[in-house]
């Protein structure tokens, strides 16, 4: 089986996109690698990118596309909805085929070990990759976000594990703090609210996420989820990582952030997701939503994802293509 592997870093800027293109230039500079997608965002101010690869060429263009993220972006002046706490924030390594998530994981932190040895960029290691068992979960490395960043460059107990050379004279507070590491396909999503109240968006994402508060009715495993307003929309949102889909599937996620927003006075509108989507998760709930309605299921592939495009509102913000979103459909274009 051919070893791929897929890469899905988070930049800290969404609205230049001369420097988007700077990044995404340098990413595509080595051969073999496919930009599958970029999906800026103006109100988070930030960037996400999806490529795939062998696992050297999706390394070398990671250390590439991070090396050039810290020469262009200056965290000192940035400002967005996202939590962040670097140039390139988050850059996880993903397996596709013929590779396992613990060889993602030591290509991970040769990759995080280079980054802070060549380019000068502080790096924790997360998830299956981590250096520390505090440092697994991706919040917990981005905790007090960049605002933090000056005491945990001077406590040692929060001190990145990774860090440049003394002879390094960019000063880590220009391009933060990176965190690398290797984790399955995660989702993520964005359910919009017929409210622009934070606080209404806050409670639902506590009643749903995975760690939040105790004997919830909606509680989703394998969920992370937040609570804002997007000034671009005009609308609040309860933002989510779904980091298991085979835990929680993406029609039981919907459906418990409708059940949480209906007692808290409010609805579900639509859905947004970020990046791409395998396409299991959407034919699994075309085919949920077609038996809830005791309609056939034995119909094409296209036919049930737009079942699950119009249930979820899939394209309430913008027009949602699947030959755009879905991973795999994707790789077939760019093979």
């Amino acid at each position: 089986m051919k070893r791929i592997i897929e890469c899905v870093p988070n930049f800290s800027e969404g609205r230049d996109m001369s420097v988007i293109r700077q990044i995404t230039d340098a990413i595509e500079s080595v051969e073999g690698i496919r930009l599958l997608h970029v999906d800026p965002g103006e109100a988070a101010n930030r960037t996400v990118v999806t490529f795939v690869g062998s696992p050297e060429d999706v390394v070398e263009a990671a250390f590439r596309g991070a090396k050039k993220a810290a020469e262009v972006i200056d965290m000192r002046h940035h400002h967005g909805t996202h939590p962040r706490i670097g140039a390139t924030d988050v850059l996880p390594l993903i397996p596709v085929s013929g590779i396992t998530l613990e060889e993602c994981a030591i290509l991970a932190r040769q990759l995080a070990e280079r980054m802070a040895r060549e380019a000068g960029i502080p790096c924790y290691a997360y998830e299956a990759a981590a250096l520390r068992p505090d440092h697994r979960n991706l919040a917990d490395c981005r905790a007090g976000e960049y605002e933090a960043l000056e005491k945990k460059l001077a406590d040692a107990d929060f001190m990145p594990p990774l860090t440049p050379p003394s002879s390094f004279t960019t000063h880590p507070l220009k391009c933060g703090i990176s965190v690398v590491g290797a984790r399955d396909f995660l989702i993520a999503i964005n359910w919009n609210l017929n409210t622009t109240n934070t606080s209404i968006a806050k409670a639902i994402a506590t009643d749903v996420r995975e760690k939040g508060r105790p004997d919830r009715p909606d509680m989703l495993p394998s969920t992370k989820a937040i609570g804002w307003y997007i000034e671009e929309y005009g609308i609040a949102q309860v933002s989510m990582n779904m980091t298991n889909f085979h835990v929680t599937p993406l029609h039981l996620a919907y459906e418990g952030v409708c059940h949480s927003a209906e007692r808290h006075g409010v609805r579900v509108t639509g859905t947004e997701i970020i990046g791409l989507v395998p396409k299991q998760a959407l034919t699994d709930a075309g085919r949920y939503f077609l038996e809830k309605q005791h309609l056939p299921t034995d119909i094409s592939e296209e036919d049930i994802i737009k079942m699950a495009v119009k249930t979820m509102n899939l394209d309430d913000l913008c027009p949602f293509d699947p030959r755009k979103k879905v991973i795999e459909y994707l790789m077939e274009e760019n093979k």
